[in-house]
């Protein structure tokens, strides 16, 4: 039997890949939220979108186009965050392990 070795490596996550995956969810998100609220307006969650995002109208194309914009920016923001402090804390559980 032949011994295989294994070197553990920390996976790096990219701040780019994950903001725009992270955006584009979001942005979606927003959309089937739109679109759930047009079906169904007795359940509408419109009010909420407002002060989540600055410059949403209900119901305009420019609402819609700016709560597109920011839930975009949202992901970007929530990557910028995560990234860093993931590759960070993923490197340092690697160099406690000994390898």
């Amino acid at each position: 039997m032949s011994a295989t070795t294994y070197k553990k490596t920390a996976s790096r996550l990219s701040i780019s890949v994950l903001g725009n995956s992270l955006g584009a969810f979001f942005a979606v998100t927003l959309g089937l939220c739109v679109l759930f609220d047009l079906i169904f307006p007795g359940y509408a969650m419109n009010q909420v979108w407002s002060p989540l995002f600055p410059g949403f109208v209900w119901l305009t194309w420019s609402g819609f186009v700016i709560g597109l914009v920011e839930s975009f920016a949202y992901g970007w923001y929530a990557a910028i965050i995560l990234v860093p402090l993931y590759n960070f804390f993923a490197s340092r559980s690697l160099r406690t392990i000994g390898t």
